[in-house]
């Protein structure tokens, strides 16, 4: 049974991305600038090029180094967490990300394209975005995040559905000497990791880093298990992970080399599918491997030229037992492996048209699943399939005056097997003054299915629909950011959008048992709309703060709101330092609003999580401590139907825990 695992597997490495940014402003930096300043940080993600946030075609957000360390962030999910109109979903497994209302139970974050450097890392199996302890970069190494919001398959394609994240690596410079750190924390965790950067004096820049994690896990409480025979529904020592990983990247004359590698060993304590309760051989492992190598130049005229060939591979093992009787070992395997090139120039014509015009490809040599019991040997699944998809893509920003800018966009994908599509983006954008910006967007984006909702197939549990069609978006968006005296600003946006053919995982009757089977269908449209609002100040002293509120709602086709979608966030993020600027004091709030579950609701309920930092105790000595869920509150998460549990529509998350880090420079 598949409890499907995705993962990145490729990575890393956009020199085009890494000529353009090398110049920008580091995570260090940007906390000490002004919001005034701010205005004018650019951003790369949103265009494909690097370009002042205020000129983007649409609403960015950025998380810093700096941020990640004052708040304790642990992984991608956490910094996701912390952002304007986002949620995470967990269900003791993977983390799943929630894009303006948006989080099917079921959908393995194939409808947010995920970056690191500027390249894809959604897998060719289950085109999953990782955001979990399963992303195969530290996050340690993350200069900076960059969330695009809307749709961006103008310019990247599929999966581009509801937004974009680019995660930043740090660079030689960043690192700029040799770094160990160490990390004790609750439940039984600690991790270790040794980084080095340096640019040499011939101009060679290296990084390099290794990771160890390794966790006990909490021991957990599950009523649906609440039986004698099942320990009283209690497990322990089931929720364990140990992963590792590897990470290196070289520039020398416009050249990048990047190459990862990564495991990661997780207990399944769920119970999932009607597999042994509290039992710890249930476990997935995700291996992932990748290698690419990018160049990028400025050409006489001014031209940027870029290209990248790549390479990468992705393995999942899940180990699932059955009490057939007797108790039976279920493999159940993916591979993912595959190849592909980039090309892309971006060039200024009549002195006010900037463009990027560029082109991928893609060769799918193995998009596989496999299931069987292992003795008994019995085959359940032997699904193998390679594909191919190749995208061209323009974009003209075109600067009417001073004060209006109007960006086109347009980008043809043809998959081999689905056919092709086209996707525009508009964007009109108008300077008020000099502290004032409003921005009119209008885009469309696809997602095609993938391998796993296309052909998947379980005996008793689910089937594949080889007729899946792409499902399709198109969203009209109002965004003003407005720059106010005392170092303040303020955003404001509304959205609304409408999604067709959508696909998402729903039981069927078996006619063979008279059960019930899952089955990925085009079940029909999703309409919904938003207002989200983000203020920001930053204050002599040093004292910071991020606030934002989001109201939404997602109907279906008969105006039945949306399962796991929250009608209400609210966020706050505020640090100061301490005793001068020997410490610094974050603390987090994020309340999530009631959600929607297969046979209730959740009820809602605020986060808090609190961070002493201390980077100046010591020449290169740095300490922090984090408690996550201050106050211990209890609280769920909704999950996707499960015809082994059927009774489950939600999964208790953690309370209280605690984090200890040192980390030391020379």
């Amino acid at each position: 049974m598949n409890l499907r695992a995705p993962i990145l597997l490729l990575a890393l490495a956009n020199s085009a991305a890494h000529g353009a940014q090398a110049a920008e402003p580091s995570a260090a930096d940007l906390t000490q600038l002004s919001l005034e300043q701010l205005l004018d940080v650019r951003v790369y993600t949103a265009s494909r090029f690097s370009q002042k946030g205020s000129d983007a075609p649409s609403s960015v957000s950025v998380i810093t180094a700096a941020d990640i360390k004052t708040y304790g962030y642990r992984t991608l999910a956490d910094i996701l967490r912390s952002v304007r109109g986002m949620y995470v979903t967990y269900d003791r497994v993977y983390d799943y990300i929630g894009v303006r209302g948006f989080a099917r139970p079921g959908d393995y974050n194939s409808r947010a394209l995920v970056m690191v450097d500027g390249y894809r890392i959604n897998d060719p199996v289950y085109d999953t975005g990782s955001i979990g302890s399963e992303l195969v970069l530290d996050v340690d190494l993350i200069e900076r995040v960059e969330i695009v919001r809307g749709p961006s398959s103008s310019v990247y394609g599929s999966n581009a559905f509801f937004g974009v994240v680019n995660v930043i690596t740090k660079s030689a410079q960043d690192l700029n000497g040799a770094e160990i750190s160490a990390e004790a924390a609750s439940y039984g965790t600690w991790k270790a990791r040794a980084s080095f950067g340096h640019r040499f004096a011939g101009g060679l820049e290296a990084v390099v880093s290794a990771t160890g994690f390794d966790s006990r896990g909490p021991s957990l409480a599950f009523p649906e298990f609440d039986d004698p025979a099942t320990g009283n529904g209690v497990t322990r020592g089931t929720d364990y992970e140990r992963r590792s990983s590897v990470f290196a990247k070289f520039s020398y004359a416009g050249l990048t080399l990047e190459a990862g590698h990564s495991s990661r060993n997780k207990g399944v304590p769920t119970g999932y599918t009607g597999t042994v309760f509290n039992d710890a051989r249930n476990r997935i492992v995700d291996t992932q491997t990748f290698t690419s190598l990018g160049y990028y130049r400025t050409t006489d005229s001014g031209a940027e030229l870029s290209g990248r060939l790549y390479y990468g591979r992705y393995e999942y093992a899940g180990d699932y037992l059955y009490d057939a009787p007797p108790v039976t070992l279920n493999k159940d395997l993916a591979l993912g492996e595959w190849w592909g090139a980039e090309v892309k120039l971006v060039k200024t014509v009549f002195r006010n048209h900037k463009l990027v015009m560029g082109g991928d490809f893609q060769k799918n040599r193995h998009q596989d699943q496999t299931n069987f019991d292992q003795a008994p040997f019995a085959s359940y699944l032997d699904d193998r399939r390679s594909s191919r998809r190749t995208g061209l893509y323009a974009q003209d920003e075109y600067a009417l005056r001073d004060d209006w800018l109007l960006n086109a966009g347009l980008r043809y994908d043809t998959y081999s097997t689905i056919g092709g599509a086209f996707n525009p983006r508009f964007a009109l954008i108008h300077k008020m003054s000099q502290s004032t910006v409003v921005k009119l967007l209008y885009g469309t984006a696809f997602r095609a299915p993938n391998a796993y909702e296309s052909f998947y197939a379980y005996p008793g549990q689910q089937i594949g629909n080889p007729a899946l069609r792409p499902e399709k978006i198109k969203t009209w968006e109002a965004v003003l950011e407005r720059y106010l005296p005392g170092n303040w600003r303020l955003t404001a946006a509304g959205y609304s959008y409408k999604v067709d053919g959508l696909i998402s995982q729903v039981p069927v009757a078996d006619p063979a048992s008279g059960g019930v089977l899952l089955q990925y269908q085009n079940l029909g449209n999703v309409n919904a709309r938003g207002v989200e609002f983000e203020a920001e100040h930053s204050s002599r002293s040093g004292a910071r703060l991020r606030a934002s509120f989001t109201a939404q709602v997602a109907r279906d086709d008969a105006g039945a709101r949306l399962s796991n979608s929250p009608k209400h966030l609210a966020k706050l993020n505020y640090s100061t330092p301490l005793f001068g600027d020997r410490l610094r004091a974050g603390v987090e709030l994020q309340y999530t609003g009631r959600r929607i579950t297969t046979f209730g609701e959740t009820g809602g309920f605020l986060m808090t999580n609190l961070t002493l930092l201390g980077e100046r105790l010591k020449p290169g000595l740095e300490l922090s401590a984090s408690i996550y869920n201050l106050f211990d509150r209890k609280y769920a998460d909704p999950v996707a139907f499960d015809v082994g549990v059927p009774q489950r529509d939600t999964i208790r998350q953690d309370g209280r825990s605690f984090r200890f880090k040192l980390t030391y420079r020379f």
